[in-house]
């Protein structure tokens, strides 16, 4: 099964947070926690992964927090899973540092080569700005019925 981890996950979920509130605003780690049950152990290592990435900023102290690092227009999902996971692919062969004997011949490459193209496409359409406007929409919208 490919499927990505529950700490891409929280990763996820965290950045969206800090995406629906002004750039450059601090937010709590506990406020996250709550608003996303995200526990604060796994959480404070998934910001810390993010700094690292240079998708968010920490400042501690009692009026401390995490804020995105750059704007949520400028995230995608594809920014996210490769912060927390690491290069993107179905296979070792798509790595892109791998050689293979057979490359040049295999069919199975070439259809697998496809699919990363598609799947990274996907992943890098919409911003976390765009699902932000998306989430708020939809919430316009099913409040009008």
């Amino acid at each position: 099964m490919v499927q990505i981890t529950r700490q891409t996950e929280y990763a996820i979920r965290t950045l969206l947070e800090l995406s629906r509130i002004p750039f450059g605003e601090l937010l709590p780690t506990r406020s996250i926690s709550k608003s996303q049950d995200i526990p604060e152990v796994f959480l404070t290592k998934t910001i810390r992964i993010l700094a690292l990435a240079g998708l968010v900023q920490t400042q501690r102290g009692s009026h401390g927090g995490v804020k995105l690092a750059i704007p949520g227009d400028q995230i995608t999902i594809a920014d996210v899973i490769k912060a927390v996971e690491g290069t993107l692919a179905l296979n070792v062969c798509l790595t892109g540092d791998y050689i293979c004997p057979n490359m040049d011949v295999c069919q199975v490459h070439r259809v697998l080569k496809r699919a990363q193209e598609a799947m990274l496409s996907e992943l890098n359409r919409d911003t976390l700005a765009d699902l932000v406007a998306a989430e708020k929409a939809g919430k316009k919208a099913g409040s009008s019925r």
